[in-house]
This record gives structure tokens, C-alpha cells and sequence, in this order.
């Protein structure tokens, strides 16, 4: 494990540089000390021993590096052997004293903290004394510039380290936030993706399912009395299991509605849609087309507008005990409005949803709302019991061009437009 005051010179690229001028200026200054004294003290007998001391303590500096980077016993006493070359070299020889720097920078990355206080607290003395017991006479300078020094190279170290530790800890918090959103976005992705599922399997494979169901159901029942109806509804139940077919396949392959697949465009398929349930859920459903688009809808809006249209209609089938509905598309150059009206029963659309029991069902209007939500829409229902049933989807379209001049859809129905839902699905 890393020492906690070491920087770490492999991910730290200011750390090693700190490291690489520290070793520069060491070597700088032991062989600027031992010119000064070569110069000043030519031929003495102590020469010997300072050139050896000085070659010995630079051997020692270098095997620093090669000893690795934690504060292992080893290392421990090359610090120890190093520190105490170089004071006998200073007892020898003062201008040695320089040297004491880089060597606070070593002692400071390798020991704890208090113990590198010390150690730097321990080689200032010891330069004081060294220089003060060579001075002529008492010199202020000698006594105040050394702890001077150290002071500011140990602060300077010190502050170094509290900013590295600081990035590090501001970089660990960024990949750890990085991380999280990351899977948070992915939980958020898959609760989506698992929601646009059910909300086409719904408005699709279900919704024909439940057609299909009712639809044997009545051929059973007049079968014996009735062989000719019996198979209508059989031969009913035989085209929405094609049309499912169909629209699996494209499901699977997540390609546009086969209605919108067949050409024609929203319009087309909203009418082919009402032409359906008017066979298949014995209410007349009409469908109208206001107003003129500027331009193309968008495959994601006429997708979600004919999904919306489906699940209504379905709703209207299963619950409303209607006998007309309107299906109106109104082009409003800014936006889109989409109305399904009937004259069913109504609800109270303040009233909490009562799920069946299995709670199996109930994914009609949530699935709407999702629906009108994910293009920015807003969704109106207005009903009461015993008074049919309006919805209104509104689409805005950006940019948006110049409004024409139009008006809301009306609901033509035969009887008034009373929307309903027995349980809003």
C-alpha cells in the first residue's frame, strides 16, 4: 500500500517532475559543494575522504529509485545511511549543508508525518550548529536562514501534497458520479425500453387477442343456430390474427404500424382503423381530416398518434357500450390534435383506476398519456357518467410554421358525443 503522505509519481505527472527537479538540484548542489571545497582547500588531508563521502553519498542517493517507492524496512535504513553520510560530510565540510533540501523532500515523501517533521527539525539543527561552530563569531544569518529555509520547503511540500490529495479525491468522486449515472441511465433505459414494450404489446398483440377472443366467443354461440354469422366472426377472427402476425413481425423488427407501412399515411391508416372496428366491435366509428399539414409528420408522432387511436377504440370497444365514435385528426399548423369521441357511458376521470382482478389490464390510458408525454403533448379527458367520452391528444410540432385558420374537431356522432370507459384501461 501507498503511504498516505508519498504522492504517486506514476499517475501524478507534477508529482514526477517534483521528484525529478528534487534529484537535479541534489545532484547540483553536492557537486557545487565539492568544487567549493576542492577550490578553497586544495591538498588538505581530509580531501580524501570528502571526494569519497561525496561519491559514496551520491551512490546511495541513486539506489533510492531502485529500492521502489513504498516505506519498507529497507528503505527505512537507506534513509537512515543516507542522512548520516551526509552529516559527516557537513561535519567536514559546511558548504555540504545545501544539500539538506532535497533531502527534507526525501524524508517528507517517504515518512509518516511527525516523523518527517522531526527529520527535518533534526537536519536544521544540525546545520545550524555545523555552521555556527565554523563561523567567525556569531552570525544571525546562519542561525535564522536555515530554519527559514526548511520552513518554506516544508510548507511548500506539505501544501503540494494536500492539493494532490484534494485532486484525487475530486477525480475519484467524478468516475464515482460518472459510474453511478452510467447506471443510472442504463436502469432508466431499460424501464423505458420495458414501458415502450408493453405499450406496444398492448395496443397491438393484446388489444387483437381480446378481438380475436370475442369474436370466437360469438361464433361458438350461434354455431348451431346461426352457421352462416358463426363463420363471419371465424372469418373476422382469421384477419386480425393476420393483421397481428403482421404486426409482430414488424414489432419484432421495431418497424412503423403495418397500417402506416402500407402507404397512405397517418390519414389512411386512421381510416383504415375506424373501417376495422366498425366490423370488429359493432359501434359505426367515422374518421375525419382537418385542415392541411405544411409539411410530413414525423414517423414517431403519426406511429404514436395511430397507437393512441388504437388504444381509445379499444377502450370504447371493451368498456364504453358505445354505438358511435369519432376519430378526428386536426391539422393545426403548430400542432396536431387527435379526438376520439364516442357516446358510450362515461366515466369520472378524477376517480381512481379500479384494477380488475390479476390486474392484467390496465395499460389503455396510462399507455396514452406515456405516449403524448414522450412527444411533449398534453392529454384531455372529458367525461361523466351517463355522458360519453371525449379524449384529446394535442402533438406540438416544432419549428412551427404559420397557423391556417381552423377550427377544433367536432365529434359527429348520431347521438351526443358521450365518451366512455366503464374502467379507464
Amino acid at each position: 500500500m501507498q503511504h498516505r503522505n508519498e504522492p504517486d509519481l506514476s499517475a501524478d505527472p507534477d508529482a514526477r517532475w517534483l521528484a525529478l527537479l528534487m534529484h537535479a538540484a541534489f545532484f547540483l548542489l553536492l557537486s557545487a559543494s565539492l568544487a567549493r571545497f576542492l577550490l578553497r582547500h586544495p591538498g588538505e588531508a581530509r580531501t580524501p575522504w570528502i571526494i569519497a563521502l561525496s561519491v559514496g553519498l551520491a551512490v546511495l542517493y541513486l539506489l533510492g529509485p531502485v529500492l521502489g517507492s513504498r516505506p519498507t524496512p529497507r528503505r527505512l535504513v537507506w534513509l537512515g545511511v543516507l542522512v548520516v553520510v551526509w552529516m559527516v560530510l557537513v561535519v567536514l565540510a559546511p558548504s555540504f549543508a545545501w544539500c539538506a533540501v532535497p533531502l527534507f523532500y526525501t524524508g517528507l515523501r517517504i515518512l509518516p508525518p511527525r516523523a518527517a517533521y522531526a527529520l527535518v527539525a533534526l537536519l536544521t539543527v544540525f546545520v545550524v550548529a555545523a555552521q555556527l561552530s565554523l563561523a567567525q563569531g556569531f552570525d544571525p544569518n546562519l542561525l535564522l536562514a536555515p530554519p527559514a529555509v526548511a520552513a518554506v520547503a516544508t510548507a511548500v511540500f506539505v501544501q503540494m501534497q494536500r492539493q494532490a490529495a484534494r485532486q484525487r479525491e475530486l477525480i475519484d468522486d467524478l468516475l464515482r458520479t460518472r459510474r453511478e449515472l452510467a447506471a443510472t441511465e442504463r436502469r432508466e433505459g431499460t424501464l423505458a425500453e420495458r414501458q415502450r414494450l408493453s405499450m406496444e404489446i398492448h395496443d397491438t398483440l393484446a388489444q387483437g387477442l381480446s378481438s380475436q377472443q370475442m369474436l370466437l366467443q360469438a361464433a361458438a354461440r350461434t354455431w348451431d343456430a346461426d352457421q352462416p354469422a358463426a363463420r363471419r366472426h371465424v372469418l373476422t377472427a382469421t384477419g386480425i390474427a393476420e393483421r397481428n402476425l403482421a404486426e409482430a413481425r414488424r414489432f419484432v423488427h421495431d418497424l412503423a404500424p403495418a397500417d402506416l407501412a402500407e402507404g397512405g399515411g397517418l390519414e389512411a391508416a386512421l381510416h383504415a382503423l375506424a373501417a376495422r372496428e366498425t366490423v370488429q366491435g359493432r359501434i359505426t366509428v367515422r374518421c375525419h381530416v382537418e385542415g392541411t399539414p405544411h409539411t410530413e409528420l414525423p414517423d414517431r408522432v403519426q406511429s404514436a398518434l395511430l397507437r393512441i387511436a388504437q388504444g381509445a377504440l379499444s377502450n370504447v370497444r371493451e368498456h364504453a357500450e358505445a354505438t358511435a365514435a369519432a376519430v378526428t385528426l386536426t391539422h393545426l399548423g403548430d400542432r396536431v390534435v387527435l379526438d376520439i369521441a364516442d357516446n358510450g357511458r362515461g366515466f369520472t376521470p378524477s376517480a381512481p383506476v379500479v384494477r380488475p382482478p390479476g390486474g392484467v389490464r390496465g395499460h389503455g390510458l396510462p399507455a396514452v398519456r406515456a405516449r403524448v408525454q414522450q412527444l411533449g403533448g398534453t392529454l384531455t379527458i372529458e367525461s361523466a357518467p351517463g355522458e360519453g367520452t371525449v379524449l384529446t391528444a394535442a402533438i406540438p410540432l416544432y419549428p412551427a410554421p404559420a397557423p391556417p385558420p381552423s377550427s377544433s374537431a367536432p365529434s359527429d356522432l348520431s347521438a351526443p358525443p358521450a365518451p366512455s370507459r366503464e374502467e379507464p384501461e
